[in-house]
């Protein structure tokens, strides 16, 4: 009894492992609708998580498209091809560099069918993809086979294979068996599971989502720089003292003006929640990658550039402000105070714009409701903040910095960087139409010489239309933005002939549209097979760093850009470790289809691809890519797991962990 029982809590933990790394995010059910006697359709439903997608059909060389395969079709024939229904999205990806189609929430795939009349049987798999932000799954196959007869009710011989036995998971029989599914597939130890060996060692643990702190501190930053420019600082002391001096009760003018500050933020909040209503937070985020918006956005950028830089001044109506103004001074309690913020917004507009512009098609990407909302409390806050402060602290405005030309510097210096991120939208739509005007080279040969003659302009050498004619006196601070400015373009000339450039990686165009590249730190693995590395590994004495990847696979990119090329970690690899790279999504065919046993379920590996999957789920508990682990030459691990981390310090010691326990 006790041996039956402790048999039980060990399959139990196994499961409880196994669920821990193994992710199923989409959940497919298949039907198969007879519309006549001689029509039908094999219909594939989808539910999918929160923050995953699944790709559409005929996307080409990137992800993995959904696609129809038929093993067995007898007594029918495909009819046109699979097609998908349901809300798709479209955008722009810069890993893969091309448009792609996805679905979120749901899918729905169809392949219309012509039934011959009489029996019939249909077997066969669809294929899909599906990725998040993080990891990308390797491409999965939902499985199906009917029988029945054409000329009456159809009588399935067997039925849809569905929910989580289609996703590629492995179930804690698979692997409590010790490998015995796996017969056909691998030999001996090198295929036996090693999950509860990993869990041991312990497993990386995700980390938070900073992006709605990252939205908040981008606003509150854009805030501040709003704060110093010619049409909001000069107004802060007249406001303040405006609002001490309306009332003999010093209480009263504090509370004003905390509550024309909090009218500030009211205004702007409801500005960012106005845009999400309106659009929706979803066809943001589809414009925010559209082609044309972004060229359009491109141009504003570039109109609002040469404003700051002093070609023109871009202003409201004069009729809006001075019609909001006299509401003010024609009203009196909370209603005239929410008007005079009103009014600052409207009269600072020209400075202010082009900010709450770049912010909130930059926070429309994450997808989300509260993001533009979130961005413009922190911009308004950053913005509202001096005018309670120096109520609170009246002497503190006698010591406040003086009206002068220091903000037509800061203005332009926003000129410079608003040029710089013009180019960015630019080459969003260059990278979608294929024009090739703004390869990796060119967009970093304009980056350099707009930082370049940022710092230039910082150090008095350049002088635009608003600054002072006299002398230029460098203080201290101009002067370190000025350094920080020119180094920054002396940093990105290396990319000219192919240095990967981490700092600017999200800006910049990908690696591939690089014509000139010298940089060859690059590191390549030594087998893309697992049985041959090993035997490798074995005969060198060796251990191994298993890379399970796939071509679609963006974040896998990342790491190899990003970690791979440092020099601790590639010496590391190369030198130490024996390379074993799995591509996932490999689709040439196997010698012959192999028959497994997984989730109680027979399955056919018929692919590379198919194969490899397979090992990392039944032996690793995996089923994600980036996924790196490092094995002995007898395939048990020496340290725990490693996914999708860009901290090198924390890859350096996985790597070096592994050697003191092979080394052991």
């Amino acid at each position: 009894m006790m041996k039956r029982l402790f048999s039980f809590l060990t399959l139990l933990c196994v499961a409880v492992l196994l669920k821990a790394q193994i992710q199923e995010p989409v959940k497919f059910t298949t039907e198969l609708k007879r519309l006549s006697d001689t029509e039908a359709q094999l219909i594939f439903s989808a539910t999918i998580d929160a923050g995953w997608h699944v790709y559409s059909t005929e996307l080409g060389d990137g992800p993995t498209s959904a696609t129809f395969h038929a093993v067995e079709l007898q007594g029918a024939t495909l009819k046109g091809k699979l097609r998908a229904e349901g809300q798709e999205h479209a955008a722009f990806d810069e890993m893969f560099n091309m448009q792609v189609r996805y679905f979120e929430v749901s899918a729905r795939f169809v392949q219309d069918l012509t039934l011959a009349g009489g029996a019939y049987a249909l077997e066969g798999y669809l294929e899909y993809g599906a990725c998040n932000d993080e990891n990308c799954l390797p491409p999965t196959k939902v499985e199906f086979k009917y029988g029945g007869a054409a000329d009456g009710a159809a009588t399935d011989a067997t039925a849809a294979v569905s929910d989580a036995s289609v996703t590629g998971a492995t179930a804690a029989s698979a692997a409590a068996d010790g490998g015995a599914a796996q017969s056909g597939v691998g030999q001996g130890d090198l295929w036996r599971p090693v999950i509860a060996e990993l869990h041991q060692m312990g497993e990386e643990t995700p980390q938070g989502d900073l992006s709605w702190i990252y939205i908040f501190c981008m606003g509150f930053v854009g805030g501040l720089l709003a704060l110093f420019t010619p049409c909001v600082w000069p107004i802060i002391p007249m406001t303040v003292s405006f609002f001490l001096k309306r009332s003999k009760d010093k209480k009263k003018g504090i509370r004003d003006a905390w509550t024309y500050g909090a009218s500030i933020v009211v205004i702007y909040v409801t500005l960012g929640l106005a845009i999400t209503l309106l659009f929706g937070a979803s066809a943001l985020n589809a414009l925010s990658t559209n082609a044309i918006f972004n060229i359009l956005f491109c141009l504003m950028l570039v109109v609002f550039a040469a404003s700051f830089l002093g070609a023109f001044e871009i202003t409201l109506p004069s009729s809006w402000s001075n019609a909001v103004d006299s509401k003010a001074e024609a009203t009196s309690g909370l209603l005239s105070i929410f008007l005079m913020a009103f009014t600052l917004s409207l009269v600072s507009f020209s400075c202010t714009g082009p900010i709450v512009g770049f912010l909130l098609v930059e926070v429309s990407t994450s997808g989300s409701v509260v993001a533009p909302a979130l961005g413009m409390l922190g911009f308004a806050l950053a913005l509202a903040l001096p005018f309670t402060l120096f109520a609170l602290f009246p002497s503190w405005l006698k010591s406040m910095p003086k009206s002068g030309g220091w903000m037509n510097v800061i203005k332009v210096s926003l000129g410079f960087l608003e040029l710089a991120f013009a180019l960015k939208f630019l080459s969003v739509a260059d990278l979608a139409y294929g024009w090739r005007l703004l390869d990796r080279e060119t967009f970093l040969a304009l980056w350099i010489v707009i930082f370049g003659l940022l710092g230039f302009y910082l150090l008095g050498k350049i002088k635009f239309p608003h600054d002072d004619d006299g002398e230029v006196k460098i203080s201290v601070p101009r002067f370190f933005l000025a350094l920080a400015s020119l180094s920054f373009a002396i940093y990105m000339v290396p990319g000219l002939w192919g240095a990967p450039l981490k700092a600017v990686s999200a800006f910049a165009p990908p690696m591939q549209t690089q014509d000139f590249n010298l940089y060859k730190n690059e590191v390549h693995a030594q087998f893309t097979d697992y049985e041959q590395g090993m035997a490798y590994a074995r005969r060198v004495g060796k251990p191994v760093m298993l890379d399970f990847t796939g071509y679609g696979c963006v974040n896998c990119r990342k790491m190899e850009l990003a970690v791979w090329t440092d020099p601790k970690v590639s010496n590391l690899i190369q030198n130490e470790y024996v390379l074993i790279t799995l591509y996932v999504d490999e689709k040439t065919p196997l010698d012959a289809p192999i028959q497994v046993e997984e989730n109680g379920k027979q399955r056919t590996l018929r692919t590379v691809g198919d194969k490899w999957s397979y090992l990392q789920r039944v032996k690793f508990g995996a089923n994600a890519q980036p996924f790196y682990v490092l094995i002995d030459n007898a395939g048990q691990p020496l340290n725990k797991s490693y996914s999708f981390n860009e901290d090198i310090p924390a890859y350096v010691e996985f790597l070096t962990t592994g050697l003191k326990n092979y080394s052991k």
